[in-house]
């Protein structure tokens, strides 16, 4: 259905992104918007005032930790343009995950021996991977589970892109080559700069998504001076029965070496329970995808695919404020798909986008849709493991846990060979009827590089758009945002012929933006 243009870009002041005044949508929805807001800086200012002298402390001590105060305009950026229920549940969502967030932060810092954390505290902790989900914790319910990378690193180089470089010319200084991924590279760049709080009895790695990763836990090895055991997860998940059993066996030897070191059992029972709830998150994105399957998707752009990936890594079953928060946007997609209501002022295509998403710019999405009316109803980091785990039993736990490591984000679609990359696309691409196919090409990736060729080939005998978007993950240096724009402009007025549903967007300089 076709609007009015928004004019969302006349609002932006040049180069910084910041706008010149809070969007309009009309009385109800922004009266929601504004609501939303107020609960954030509530959130944020509760936090501070919790432990002010450990923040003062952190803001002083880690050059990331200034990042997380800019949250509001972040989330600003992810919901920009949306309306009704698309920004309800988008609010609903990320507010969720913005307490959880600040949960991992407040136990960081009152552990962080850098800053004068409790040892006792610290001595509680579990350090983990960021790409290890945290369901294993739930099994020691006196201990905490953290996932080191992901607030020094991972989550603030979503919200401020000019964070990264930093850790990236780091660790090139260091001798690390600049063609490896940015990601580890980051990572091992924040070990160089010792910007990782110290806490923990022991540290959980793993192998992935790839040798990368592999590489950047020597890193923190060294920098965390813990016991460390490395979670082998095998790379090619369908193949055959002798996988599986030494995906548990690794499984059953992370619990042994967490009990050897810290002193505490495993309790199946506390484990089971975290797996139901687990298990009620997957069904909440299985009814989303549901709905996004049809012609009145209800839930699209940035927010399914982040929402998707903290919950899947950071939930462990263990918050229930993850499952109440699914239950209000069930109702609220569920009551709008049945008015048939559309997602979007104007949905021209229905697309879904594919490999690795540019940290950087998380809502580029959001832009293709409110831009060109390109409206992303699933991608490659959303659908990742839909495992329905089996509580009956011990060992079935194990296995369901196992088959959900092995479909991990980053891993499930761009490892494990052409049936993974190639085929599963398609079959995606048919099962959700898109006629656009948004294509990350990841640059410093190996991993889907030779494949272009195969891609396009097959892409015009189905007739799909296919528009190929290089980006660099983690350093806006090398391909900016507005580079990220400019090739999609570009196909949609020279191959489409098309113009866009808001002028305003269509190029503008956002490269001293957060």
């Amino acid at each position: 259905m076709a609007g009015k243009p928004r004019n969302l870009g006349l609002s932006y002041i040049d180069k910084t992104g910041v706008r010149r005044w809070r969007e309009w949508r009309g009385i109800k929805d922004t009266l929601v918007d504004y609501g939303w807001w107020c609960v954030m800086w509530k959130d944020m200012i509760k936090f501070v005032l919790q432990s002010p002298l450990q923040v003062v402390k952190g803001i002083f001590r880690y050059r990331w930790m200034l990042t997380y105060l800019t949250l509001p305009q972040f989330i600003d950026r992810q919901l920009e343009g949306m309306r009704g229920v698309q920004l309800r549940a988008g609010h609903a969502l990320y507010d969720i995950i913005i307490k959880h967030t600040i949960d991992i932060i407040a136990d960081s810092f009152n552990a962080d021996q850098n800053i004068g954390g409790k040892k006792s505290l610290a001595d509680r902790i579990v350090c983990f991977d960021e790409l290890v989900p945290t369901e294993l914790m739930a099994g020691f319910p006196n201990l905490i589970g953290i996932p080191v990378q992901t607030i020094p690193i991972f989550l603030s180089s979503m919200i401020n892109q000019q964070l990264p470089p930093v850790y990236l010319d780091a660790i090139e200084n260091f001798g690390v080559p600049a063609d490896v991924c940015p990601l580890p590279s980051a990572e091992a760049g924040v070990a160089a700069e010792g910007d990782f709080p110290i806490f923990g009895k022991c540290f959980i790695a793993c192998n992935m998504p790839c040798d990368g990763s592999i590489m950047t836990t020597s890193f923190q090895d060294r920098y965390f001076k813990l016991p460390t055991y490395c979670l082998g997860v095998p790379l090619r998940y369908n193949d055959d029965v002798d996988a599986q059993k030494y995906a548990v066996e690794e499984l059953r030897g992370c619990i042994k070496f967490i009990e050897e070191h810290t002193g505490e059992k495993f309790d199946w029972d506390a484990f089971a329970k975290a797996l139901e709830s687990y298990n009620e998150v997957t069904r909440f994105h299985l009814d989303l995808w549901e709905i996004n399957r049809t012609d009145y998707p209800q839930v699209t752009g940035p927010t399914p695919w982040l929402y998707r990936m903290y919950t899947y890594h950071l939930h462990g079953g263990m918050d229930q404020r993850f499952n109440k928060a699914d239950k209000r946007v069930r109702r609220l997609m569920t009551d709008a798909y049945e008015k048939r209501l559309p997602c979007s002022a104007e949905m021209r295509h229905k697309a879904l986008v594919w490999s690795c998403p540019a940290n950087y710019y998380t809502n580029f999405s959001n832009w293709l849709e409110q831009c060109w009316g390109i409206v992303s109803v699933m991608d490659m980091e959303t659908h990742i493991s839909q495992v329905i785990i089996d509580t009956s039993m011990p060992e079935t736990m194990l296995e369901g846990v196992a088959l959900t490591y092995q479909r991990a984000t980053m891993r499930k679609h761009t490892k494990g060979g052409y049936r993974n990359a190639v085929d599963e696309m398609w079959r995606v691409a048919e099962e959700y009827n898109v006629d656009t196919i948004i294509m990350y090409d990841q640059i410093s990736c190996k991993g889907m590089d030779g494949l272009q060729g195969i891609f396009d080939e097959q892409a015009r005998e189905r007739n799909i758009n296919f528009i190929w978007v290089q980006q660099d993950l983690m350093d806006p240096r090398t391909i900016s945002r507005r580079d990220m724009r400019r090739q999609v402009n570009q196909y949609m007025t020279s191959v489409l012929r098309e113009t866009p549903v808001d002028p305003t967007l269509l190029d503008f300089d956002d490269c001293d933006a957060f």
